[in-house]
């Protein structure tokens, strides 16, 4: 058993590494060093909270810790690169759900230790916290009641939202926004509900009370997350991640536990804030997507006329080798053939060559932000090449050859020529002003929001179909 002080230094120290680690993952070349900060953050977190003073329960714990780290493991280990957005909102339940079941069990002992005080009985058999709970005043149990309230609100939305989203980006729910009748109006009489159980709990209610508020909890965060669209996903967890950290938070005041609040108000902050920047790349309003699209107004989107020409790789690999300068536009396609290290070589082949080779970013390309980063760090692409769509958006007319690998909605012009079009005067990389574009896709769907994309019937584009692996190899041994 280690004693306060111990724990007190311990929290400190996790907390100072957290704060690390999520300043350095805003650098490409810090991030590994940033992640091994937040790894041994959390080892020393998880250490001194299980061997801290008034824990017992080891004899169950520790194999259950075991289990947990074990199974993290395979499943970490097993989930490729294109699947890590769902593993994250998988994550994000756990989170929720836990905060449910905590707070629940804060109740149940705030209820045993008032039976004791009623019955006059000792505290020889109290748990850590009930023990700590005995000591509180009135004023300080209805507060102990309100995070209760809180964490399960907050966790049951985290929980069943992250489901969906999980199912959404998984292509096990259908990505179009779908909602029952009576739409926003069901999750705004929902929450009027929790409200209305909030002040019957802290009144005096039963523990009926929390059973429905998590179950009306439960429903506005299946249905909310139900009425966002797939364009939207990648806000949306990110979004889920602020509710778990501010879920987890309302549990560390529930259980006095200094070092989970300070975490868990990191996560939170730090998800709402990139959530926010999200938003404002994608021309999205921060609150209407945190609300399920509420108050979205859609048009309807123009006729697009022409036909898609293809090519081969004997053509593309011609306008490679006699361009100039080339940009690459990578999306989830790329990510999804596991194509980044077939496109580093060729990226090496055309630089050698003389080449100007650069990579053009968008702020939401793939599942999450940074995925086309990793994946392109992964293949050892240059740090210097890949630059974000604000740095690189004015030199297309300039450039003689793109190529977009699997991306669809932010390279559409859609987003600036057809204000009907769902996502009108959202930011994108204006490729179809350089003098060539060649597409790399599978076939001729559409993308994951399910919108037709005018850029590959316009006269200077070119479709490169089949897999993005295959055809970037198809064009290593055509170069000069």
């Amino acid at each position: 058993m280690l004693g306060q002080g111990f724990v007190s230094a311990a929290s400190i120290a996790a907390s100072v590494l957290f704060i690390l680690s999520l300043g350095g993952l805003s650098n490409q070349e810090k991030a590994k060093r940033a992640v091994w900060y937040g790894i041994v953050g959390m080892a020393v977190a998880v250490f001194f909270t299980a061997f801290g003073p008034g824990i017992g329960g080891y004899w169950w714990m520790i194999p259950m810790m075991i289990i947990g780290a074990v199974a993290g493991w395979h499943v970490a280990k097993r989930v490729a690169m294109t699947e890590m957005p769902q593993l994250v909102a998988a994550l994000h339940s756990f989170v929720g759900l836990a905060a449910v079941f905590v707070a629940w069990n804060a109740d149940l002992e705030r209820r045993r230790v008032l039976a004791a005080q009623a019955l006059e009985a000792g505290q020889q058999e109290f748990s850590a916290f009930a023990a700590l709970v005995a000591t509180k005043a009135p004023d300080e149990l209805m507060f102990l009641q309100l995070e209760v309230v809180f964490a399960i609100f907050i966790g049951a939305v985290t929980f069943t939202g992250s489901v969906i989203a999980f199912g959404k980006l998984a292509g096990k729910v259908d990505g179009k926004s779908r909602q029952l009748p009576g739409g926003h109006m069901l999750n705004a009489g929902a929450a009027v509900l929790c409200l209305v159980l909030a002040i019957a709990y802290v009144s005096g209610a039963g523990f009926w009370t929390l059973l429905v508020l998590a179950a009306l909890s439960f429903f506005i965060g299946w249905h909310l997350i139900m009425g966002i669209g797939g364009a939207d996903m990648p806000v949306v967890v990110s979004m889920l991640n602020s509710y778990s950290g501010w879920a987890a938070a309302a549990i560390g005041f529930t259980l006095s536990n200094d070092l989970l609040i300070v975490t868990g108000a990191l996560v939170g902050s730090s998800g709402a804030i990139l959530s926010y920047i999200m938003c404002k790349a994608m021309n999205r309003n921060f609150v209407s997507v945190i609300l399920g699209g509420f108050g979205a107004v859609q048009g309807v989107s123009a006729e697009i006329e022409g036909e898609q020409v293809a090519i081969d790789a004997g053509g593309v690999a011609a306008a490679l080798n006699d361009a100039d300068s080339v940009i690459i536009v990578p999306g989830y396609g790329m990510a999804v053939a596991q194509a980044q290290n077939a496109v580093s070589e060729l990226v090496r082949k055309l630089r050698s060559a003389g080449k100007e080779v650069r990579f053009g970013i968008h702020p939401v390309a793939g599942r999450l932000p940074g995925h086309m980063n990793v994946l392109l760090a992964e293949a050892r692409v240059p740090y210097d090449i890949v630059l974000e769509m604000d740095e690189i958006n004015d030199d297309f007319p300039e450039t003689d050859v793109v190529i977009v690998i699997g991306s669809n909605d932010i390279v559409n012009p859609a987003a600036e020529e057809d204000p009907g079009s769902p996502i009108a005067g959202m930011p994108v990389l204006k490729v179809w002003e350089a003098k060539q574009v060649f597409v790399s896709k599978r076939g001729q769907g559409t993308g994951y929001s399910g919108i037709e994309n005018p850029l590959f019937f316009k006269e200077n584009t070119r479709m490169f179909y089949g897999d993005a692996r295959a055809s970037v190899d198809s064009l290593l041994h055509l170069i000069d």
